[in-house]
């Protein structure tokens, strides 16, 4: 999810400000239908395609524990606007598979956002607008900086999410720590297998946490749920925080991606930064304005928590469209 100090200070807010949306959740169907699957890289990677063919083209990116559905109200608004809409499984997740058994499932950061950039080859894509939250944003932060030449703009949730794996080794108030209990957990065997055994609740559990006035019903929270049934989910899941806290190595094959990401590159492409109530004292993106070279706007919204695509979707879309022109 978002940095270890956003997330542990967002459990602390408390009398928000009324809601821009209503944070209810209805498990609509989404339009796209049967997903599509594409080889690419490394990966199988499954993904819905929604809009025409010619239009420009936005990557919606999900983060842990959600997934494509995030978007179920976004990609289609953003179809009906004449975007070329995809909507990718990230590795672990839904249907996206390894070709290869032997892959090592690496949840590091610059894996992910490789990921992207093989999505587009297999698709032809040359350039994308990539949004997204929490491992989403992640995503979309990295391909963004080491790739500006394939990204048209960007709108990233909670802001520059590029994790430096030596200030992430800084300690937090204890206060602070609590909000981050899941990471430690994940780093134990214990954590590994309750993990296995309780995802179901493990993960509604988060989307509560993280999203406390969001009145998400079981249709909606079940849809999901389906995508953490993936083979790789756990291994992935757990690697990725395991790696953040140097508990796990990376691959040598992303050294290169790793080293210019530890020297915090700014982001040049266009881009919306969003902030809501789940970044706390880091709403207003003064923590990380700097992060950001080119055209830059940062917007918040109040009474929501970290799944704004799905909070808050109208919010989201007019930023994506924004984020384009």
């Amino acid at each position: 999810m978002i940095s270890r100090r956003q997330f542990s200070q967002a459990l602390a807010v408390a009398g928000v400000a009324a809601p821009l949306l209503t944070p209810t959740a209805h498990a609509s169907v989404p339009a796209w239908g049967a997903t599509k699957q594409v080889r690419a890289g490394l990966l199988d990677i499954g993904y819905a395609e929604l809009g025409p063919k010619t239009g420009p083209v936005t990557i919606l990116l999900h983060g842990w524990p959600y997934d494509i559905h995030s978007y179920a109200d976004v990609a289609p608004a953003l179809a009906a606007q004449g975007h070329r809409v995809l909507v990718p499984y990230l590795r672990g997740y839904g249907t996206t598979r390894f070709l290869h058994a032997h892959t090592r499932r690496n949840g590091q950061q610059s894996a992910l956002a490789a990921d992207v950039i093989a999505f587009m080859d297999a698709l032809n894509v040359r350039q994308a607008t990539v949004a997204g939250f929490d491992w989403g944003a992640r995503t979309a932060c990295i391909t963004a900086a080491l790739w500006p030449e394939r990204v048209k703009a960007l709108v990233s949730v909670s802001g520059y999410l590029v994790v430096n794996l030596q200030q992430n080794q800084e300690p937090l108030t204890p206060q602070a720590e609590l909000g981050w209990w899941y990471q430690y957990y994940f780093a134990t065997d214990r954590g590994v297998q309750g993990y296995t055994q309780n995802s179901y609740e493990f993960n509604k559990l988060i989307w509560k946490l993280a999203s406390p006035q969001w009145n998400f019903d079981e249709a909606t929270y079940a849809r999901s749920a389906t995508a953490w049934k993936n083979p790789d989910h756990v291994a992935i899941v757990i690697h990725n925080y395991r790696w953040r806290l140097q508990l796990a190595e990376g691959e040598h094959r992303y050294d290169g991606l790793e080293s210019r990401l530890a020297r915090k590159p700014v982001i040049s492409v266009p881009a919306i930064t969003i902030g809501s109530d789940f970044d706390g004292p880091n709403k207003d993106g003064a923590a990380y304005r700097k992060q950001f070279g080119g055209r830059y706007e940062h917007r918040v919204l109040d009474g929501i928590g970290h799944n704004v695509p799905q909070e808050a979707p109208d919010a989201f879309t007019r930023a994506v469209l924004d984020a384009s022109r």
